[in-house]
C-alpha cells in the first residue's frame, strides 16, 4: 500500500469510515443522503457543514443526495424560503438527484399514523399542553399516562379522521404514540405526532388541518426516500430512539440516523430565530446584509463558494459541539481571493500629484490583472500629468527607512514611472493641495532604462478619468466572541462600527465589474460590486482585509 492511500485513509472522518465499511462488507451497493431544511429562513454558514458533508459523502463514494424540505410546519413557512435555499446550494457548487417535500408524504404519513392506531400504538389524547407537561414528569420523575391512553382503536380511528377532517379546533386534541410514559429518555414518552393546526400550506393549500411533527415526518420521509445514511447535528442524539423505534413499528425501510457536531462561529450568531429577529428590528437591511453569517449574506459580501467548501473541510466532522474562530473563515477566504481576484487601483483619501515635467496629452499604460495567475491577462490603465495618490502616502517631514513619498524622496508608480517629490503646495491655513513631482522618462515599467532603485511603490489612480465609487466597510456584526453567552439581550452586543460607508476614486477599469466579479483593491483589501450598484453610483462591499491575523495566531500557537 502506497503512502498516499495510507495517508489518505487515516483522514478518512467518522461517518466516511462507517460508509466506507458499509460499502465493504455490502451492506449497501451505494448510498443515499439527503439534506432536509426547514423553509423558514435564509440558510446560514452552520447549514453549509452539512450540506458539503452531504452532499460531499455521494460525490466520494457512489450513490447520491436528495433536496428534502422539512415544510411541516404551514405557520412559518414560505416558498420564499424555498427558492434561497435552492440557490444557495447551487451556489455552493451542488445538485440533488431529487427534489422532495415531507409534504409529498402527507398521505404516505396518515397512513402511517393509522397504522400505528391499528396496531394499538397510538392514541388521541385531548389533554390540553399544560396538562401533557405535567404528565410527562422529568428527567428524575417518570411521567404519568393520560387519562385518554386507553381509548380503543375504533375510538382513536374515528377521532383521528375526525381531527383531519377538521371537526376540532386548534390544540384541541394530538395524535401520540403509545410507547412508555416511565422510559428514561422523555421523547419516548408517549411523544406526539400530529397537531391540529388550520393553517394555510404554502404547497398543500388547505387540503390538510392536521400536520405531523417533525419527529414523525423525518424518519419515515428518509424511509420513503430509501436513505441509508440519515445525517444530523449532536442535538438528534436522543431522538434517534424515536427514530428507529418509528421505523420497526412502521415495518418500513430501515434508515440509520448518525450525528455530528454542531460547530458555531465567534462573533456571530446562527439561531434563526435570532437572525429573523436582526431582520425584523432593522439592525441589519435584509438576511442578505453582508454582516449577516447566512449564505446569501456571505455571497453578497464576496465569499467564494470555494473558500466556504474549504472552510468546512477543515472545521471536519466531530463528535462534539465546539466553537470556531471566525478567522479560519476569512482565512480560507483570502487564499481563494489571493488567486482570482482583479487587482485594481483605488484612492480613498486622494492628494493631487502634478508631473510637472511630463508634457505630453497622456498614454495608456498596461499592468498584470492578477500576478498569480499566468492566464490573467493585462489590463488598459489610462495616465496623464495630474493623478491621485493616498494622502497617507506622502510625509513632509519623513522619519528614516520611510520608503513612501517625502520632499526629495522617488518612489514607483504602480505599472508606471519612478517619481520624485520636488515641492509641496499648500492654501493659506498651511493645508497641503497638492505635490509637485518629476518623472523619470527612462523609468517606465517593463522598460525601465533608469537603473534607479527604489524601496517603495504606490498605487495611483489618472484624475482626468477617475471613477468615483462608494466603498462599504465591513466588519465583524458583533463585539464579543459568544452573544448569546453574555448577560442581557445578544442585540446589546451589536458591534456599532460594523458599517463604514467611504468615497474613493477608482481607475477606469471599475467601470465594468460585473456581480460575480472578485476584485483586489491593491494594497487596501478585497472588494465585489453590490447589487444595489447601477451605472451612476458603482457600490463596493469589503469583503475582507489584506491581513490576515488568523494565520499570525497560529503560528504563535
Amino acid at each position: 500500500m502506497s503512502e498516499e492511500i495510507k495517508k489518505e485513509e487515516r483522514s478518512l472522518n467518522f461517518l466516511e469510515e462507517i460508509i466506507e465499511e458499509d460499502l465493504k462488507t455490502g451492506k449497501y451497493q451505494s448510498i443515499v443522503t439527503r439534506f432536509p431544511p426547514e423553509p423558514n429562513g435564509y440558510l446560514h454558514i452552520g447549514h453549509a457543514s452539512s450540506i458539503c458533508l452531504n452532499f460531499g459523502l455521494t460525490q466520494k463514494f457512489p450513490g447520491y443526495t436528495n433536496l428534502r424540505f422539512d415544510d411541516t410546519n404551514p405557520v412559518t413557512e414560505e416558498t420564499e424560503y424555498v427558492d434561497s435555499i435552492k440557490e444557495d446550494v447551487r451556489w455552493l457548487g451542488f445538485e440533488w438527484k431529487n427534489e422532495r417535500f415531507a409534504s409529498d408524504y402527507f398521505d404516505n404519513l396518515y397512513a402511517f399514523a393509522f397504522k400505528l392506531i391499528n396496531n394499538g400504538l397510538a392514541y388521541v389524547d385531548d389533554s390540553t399542553a399544560e396538562e401533557m407537561a405535567v404528565l410527562k414528569g422529568t428527567p428524575t420523575e417518570p411521567g404519568k399516562d393520560s387519562i385518554y391512553r386507553t381509548r380503543s382503536i375504533a375510538e382513536n380511528k374515528d377521532l383521528f379522521t375526525k381531527m383531519k377532517n377538521g371537526e376540532f379546533p386548534d390544540g384541541s386534541r394530538t395524535l401520540r404514540a403509545k410507547i412508555d410514559m416511565q422510559h428514561i429518555n422523555m421523547l419516548l414518552r408517549d411523544p406526539i405526532l400530529y397537531r391540529i393546526k388550520h393553517a394555510h400550506h404554502h404547497r398543500t393549500g388547505d387540503k390538510w388541518c392536521i400536520y405531523p411533527m417533525y419527529d414523525f415526518a423525518h424518519g419515515q420521509s428518509d424511509s420513503i426516500e430509501e436513505v441509508t445514511h440519515s445525517i444530523c447535528t449532536m442535538e438528534f442524539v436522543p431522538h434517534r430512539e424515536l427514530y428507529d423505534w418509528l421505523i420497526k413499528n412502521l415495518e418500513i425501510y430501515p434508515s440509520h440516523q448518525y450525528e455530528f457536531a454542531r460547530r458555531n462561529i465567534n462573533y456571530t450568531v446562527t439561531s434563526k430565530r435570532k437572525l429573523l429577529q436582526l431582520v425584523t428590528e432593522k439592525h441589519v437591511t435584509g438576511w442578505d446584509d453582508p454582516r449577516m453569517p447566512t449564505i446569501s449574506g456571505l455571497r453578497r459580501r464576496g465569499y467564494t463558494p470555494k473558500s466556504i467548501r474549504d472552510f468546512c473541510d477543515r472545521i471536519g466532522v466531530a463528535k462534539r459541539d465546539n466553537m470556531v474562530d471566525v478567522g479560519l473563515l476569512e482565512f480560507c477566504l483570502r487564499e481563494d481571493l489571493n488567486k482570482i481576484a482583479l487587482r485594481r487601483m483605488v484612492v480613498f483619501d486622494p492628494i493631487k500629484v502634478i508631473i510637472t515635467n511630463y508634457e505630453s496629452d497622456g498614454e495608456v499604460l498596461h499592468s498584470e490583472n492578477n500576478s498569480e495567475d499566468e492566464k490573467g491577462g493585462i489590463r488598459d490603465i489610462s495616465f496623464s500629468k495630474e493623478i491621485y495618490i493616498e494622502s497617507n502616502d506622502f510625509m513632509e517631514v519623513a522619519p528614516k527607512k520611510y520608503f513612501r513619498l517625502a520632499p526629495g524622496q522617488m518612489v514607483r508608480l504602480k505599472s508606471a514611472y519612478i517619481i520624485k517629490c520636488d515641492e509641496v503646495i499648500k492654501d493659506a491655513d498651511g493645508n497641503i493641495t497638492e505635490l509637485h513631482c518629476s518623472y523619470i522618462p527612462e523609468s517606465k515599467s517593463g522598460s525601465d532604462t533608469s537603473e534607479i532603485k527604489v524601496k517603495g511603490t504606490l498605487h495611483w489612480v489618472n484624475a482626468a478619468d477617475a471613477v468615483e465609487i462608494e466603498v462599504r466597510e465591513y466588519d465583524r456584526l458583533f463585539q464579543v466572541e459568544d452573544p448569546t453567552d453574555e448577560e442581557g439581550d445578544f442585540k446589546d452586543y451589536i458591534n456599532p462600527d460594523s458599517l463604514k460607508v467611504v468615497k474613493g476614486f477608482a481607475e477606469q477599469a471599475l467601470k465594468e465589474a460585473k456581480l460575480d466579479d472578485r476584485f483586489q483593491f491593491i494594497r487596501k483589501g478585497y472588494y465585489c460590486l453590490d447589487k444595489e450598484s447601477v451605472d451612476d453610483k458603482l457600490i463596493f462591499n469589503r469583503t475582507a482585509t489584506l491581513k490576515d491575523g488568523w494565520m499570525k495566531d497560529q503560528k504563535k500557537n
